[in-house]
């Protein structure tokens, strides 16, 4: 069970990213880009080391990858008044119309994707899915505050 559920999980991960990627590279974003953009719909005001933490990337990388949104006019830094050092990123109007459009081919990804589940069955994988998350969250949590 451990080897084919982890197996599952990372492989399904891994093709949606994929097809999304396919699909969202038609309207000129990256899944990189998509994700960050994403992130900062979700938590406007970030500062770059929380993004790239929240990426799962190097600081570094998610540098290149702001300097990048930022020349498309989808992001704008601006600085951190508590910290005059530090730079905040935010959404600009440009990006917006740009993460609509993401909405609905992820949308329509993800009913590709569920294809044959009924609304029970598709109401039942995502609550498995956000137990699974909840345990490994805690489970991740737990141990870092054991190890101090």
């Amino acid at each position: 069970m451990t080897e084919i559920f982890g197996f599952l999980m990372s492989d399904v991960s891994r093709l949606m990213r994929r097809r999304f990627d396919e699909r969202a590279r038609k309207s000129g974003a990256t899944g990189p880009q998509w994700r960050t953009l994403k992130i900062l719909e979700r938590h406007e005001g970030l500062n770059q080391g929380q993004i790239a933490e929240l990426l799962e990337v190097e600081p570094i990388t998610c540098c290149r990858m702001i300097d990048r949104l930022e020349e498309a006019g989808l992001v704008e830094r601006r600085r951190d008044p508590a910290d005059r050092r530090a730079w905040r990123i935010y959404l600009t109007d440009k990006a917006r119309p740009m993460l609509a459009e993401l909405h609905d081919i992820a949308g329509a990804m993800l009913e590709a994707a569920l294809h044959g589940l009924d609304a029970q069955q598709r109401d039942a994988l995502i609550a498995s899915l956000n137990v699974v998350r909840s345990n490994m969250t805690l489970s991740h949590e737990t141990k870092e505050a054991a190890n101090g």
